[in-house]
């Protein structure tokens, strides 16, 4: 019962103090309607059918202005693992959990961008979170409009005006084991454009051996030619980062000296190093009364370096999509009617070659390249169609139901050793939506929903150990139910929201591996997903001074191979391998009239099953941070913000990610651990002039 705890105590509190009338005052008590972007056929987050977790920006400051992983794991259901900056897994409701370094199955877009690669690879943490206006996290597999991704989507609004008129800012960070962010911002609002430029540089050197992290980059967003009926909003975003990897430790190491690099990476002076560019143009307009527009056009490149232990691999990557977007109102024997349709195309061309690592020959400065071993492109493209529409039979009832179809296909080719060029294409992917909403007063809603959805393989997972493409492999398909509530209550002071879910996976892709890094995909079995998902929140004032925001959210679930044979081993009924199943998020805000605040979380993880045969676990571990700050005018138009923390008060020893199935070399023993941070410290200090 103690993990339940804090959930259980401030559910009392909150109760208690709605118990008592307040009086109304200049700090507001109603917790705002929190609205959604233009992906979606409704605009506000109680008119969505779907389990939707929103992080603001004011949410993504609330830590040390680096790291988005805090933010991500308040939502319930969701759980980003966090190795050091630039390693980092995301999974929603368990899937994506056994990906080895990164994230997959779930969709991400900056913008009309697409952050998910054509490897099916996802990144968000080098993007500048002081330059995210929004998070939205759609739960579950919505296929009917993101495309592929069985985990769900990520959706990340940047910041196109700070303000009305003319802002600059500047602030800086700084921080326990050499931690240094410098980010500057000037933005520009009027009436017919905007415009937000942003640059920042963020440095640490690490709190393990060969953890340095160094990385900046500039992003400019805006609009132009604003009309009433009209808008064009651009994007452009570099990065450029060098990050040293300790890589993952044993249980001996984890537990005695978990500062300490794994000696092969350190001996090689592992790194990861690339450069990376996107672009993008959004046209939104009305195309006639009542139908309205969105075209969207980008395109990424990447070049990346990364020696490791056992060779030396070199990537270029370059994508190019549009995706086009019709809004609309219709009727129906006199219903109210709203629809989506659209279309997305996506190509990108991946160019991978590896070298030998010759570290060991290079008098202890590191890596040094040798002979080629592999070098290989690929060609892959997909297209997406899309229908989406809401049916309102009444001013409390009404339908949503979707269907899109994806045809993906490439090519391959084989430089060392030279091979002809391979194709292949999967047969199109149907994924159809219903759901049924039920709304008994303005501010409450009730809905069921069923959905089907699937996830592609990577580059890797479509490959034979030869280097060949692998034409048995299929992408993951899965169908998920869900029923859930969005409630307002006190006079919108308490939100609350539940979610029951039940998930099943076929086709499970398994990436085994048959080389010190080299994997490839299998279709190995059947997993469960089933859980049940809490979010509370409430906000309350104090004698019109300060204004409390207590918030707890709690995921339980059973995540569990239904049918798992691999390598001629039998897991089925086990743990699913990399997830916890329960996860409980708490804390309290609290703000004052003269810009005083002071913020505390608490962070529960379960263990988690290291290996399919679940014979390992990691321990279940407790985070609490802490944070407080003062906002103040200097001068009109001038102010300041000065802030400090406390992560990780209790210097807790935990697992901040996990290596699932680890294998040791020889007679080495597997190495399963990132060791979290200890307690750490930050301060920042930021200055705003409006003009």
């Amino acid at each position: 019962m103690s993990k339940y705890y804090f959930l259980l105590c401030f559910l009392g509190t909150a109760f208690l103090a709605s118990a008592q009338e307040k009086p109304k005052d200049s700090l507001s008590q109603q917790l705002e309607i929190v609205h959604i972007s233009a992906f979606h056929i409704n605009d506000s987050l109680l008119n969505a059918p779907a389990a939707i977790g929103i992080v603001s920006a004011a949410d993504l400051q609330r830590n040390n202005l680096t790291d988005i992983s805090p933010a991500l794991n308040r939502i319930a259901g969701v759980y980003m693992q966090s190795a050091v900056i630039n390693t980092n897994r995301i999974s929603i409701r368990g899937i994506g959990a056994r990906t080895p370094y990164g994230t997959n199955k779930i969709r991400a877009f900056y913008g009309s961008i697409p952050l998910t690669s054509g490897d099916a690879e996802t990144t968000i943490e080098d993007l500048n979170i002081e330059n995210i206006q929004q998070v939205e996290i759609i739960k579950g597999p919505l296929s009917s409009v993101y495309g592929a991704g069985l985990g769900g989507a990520i959706l990340l609004t940047p910041i196109t005006a700070a303000a009305p008129g003319s802002t600059a800012s500047i602030t800086s960070t700084h921080g326990s084991f050499g931690l240094v962010k410098n980010n500057i911002n000037y933005s520009l609002d009027t009436p017919q454009s905007s415009l937000n430029i942003n640059y920042h540089k963020l440095k640490t050197d690490g709190w393990r051996e060969n953890s340095a992290y160094n990385r900046e980059g500039v992003t400019l967003a805006g609009e132009l030619f604003r009309k009433p009926h009209s808008k064009l909003t651009y994007i452009a975003n570099y990065t450029d980062m060098k990050a040293f990897i300790p890589s993952s430790v044993s249980r001996e190491s984890f537990e005695q000296t978990p500062s300490l690099a794994a000696p092969t990476w350190k001996a090689a002076k592992g790194f990861e190093d690339y450069t990376a560019y996107m672009v993008g143009l959004s046209y939104e307009f009305d195309l006639s009364p009542g139908i309205r527009n969105n075209t969207s056009v980008y395109a990424a490149t990447k070049d990346s370096n990364e020696p490791r232990p056992f060779d030396i691999l070199k990537q270029k990557t370059a994508a190019f999509g549009g995706r086009t977007q019709f809004t609309g109102n219709f009727h129906i024997a006199s219903l109210d009617s709203r629809f989506i349709a659209g279309f997305e195309y996506f190509r990108d061309h991946y160019k991978g070659k590896t070298l030998e690592n010759l570290y060991q020959q290079n008098n202890g400065v590191g890596s040094l390249e040798g002979n080629p071993i592999s070098d290989t492109q690929q060609y892959r493209e997909f297209y997406n169609a899309f229908l989406q529409f809401r049916i309102q039979f009444s001013p409390k009832t009404e339908i949503q139901a979707g269907l899109s179809v994806n045809t993906t296909q490439f090519e391959l080719e084989n430089r060392m050793p030279q091979s002809p060029p391979e194709t292949y294409s999967y047969d199109p992917i149907w994924s159809p939506q219903l759901a049924f909403l039920f709304k008994p007063t303005s501010h409450q809603t009730f809905y069921a929903s069923a959905s089907r959805g699937f996830s592609l393989p990577s580059v890797a997972e479509t490959l034979t150990d030869s280097g060949n493409i692998n034409a048995e492999i299929k992408p993951e398909t899965g169908y998920n139910f869900e029923i859930g509530s969005k409630l307002y209550w006190l006079d919108k002071r308490l939100y609350t929201e539940i979610t029951l879910y039940h998930m099943q996976i076929k086709d499970l892709l398994v990436a085994q591996r048959v080389g010190d890094d080299q994997y490839i995909g299998i279709n190995a079995g059947k997993t469960i997903h089933q859980g049940l998902e809490v979010s509370i929140h409430y906000n309350a004032s104090l004698n019109g001074t300060f204004s409390v925001q207590p918030f707890a959210t709690a995921s339980l679930g059973r995540y569990r191979f239904d049918t798992f044979l691999n390598n001629g081993t039998d897991f089925s009924g086990n743990h699913l391998t990399g997830v916890p199943s329960n996860k409980v998020n708490s804390g309290i805000m609290i703000t004052s009239r003269f810009g005083l605040y002071l913020s505390g979380e608490f962070e529960f993880v379960d263990r988690i099953p290291l290996n399919d045969g679940n014979t390992m676990y990691s321990d279940a571990y407790r985070i609490v941070n802490f944070k407080t700050g003062y906002r103040f005018t200097l001068l009109p138009g001038f102010t300041s913000h000065i802030a400090t923390g406390i992560n990780n008060a209790l210097n807790e020893k935990y697992a901040a990610m996990v290596l699932v199935n680890a294998t040791g070399v020889g007679s080495a023993t597997p190495r399963y651990y990132y060791p979290g941070l200890p307690v750490n410290y930050y301060a920042s200090l930021s200055f705003n002039y409006s003009f």
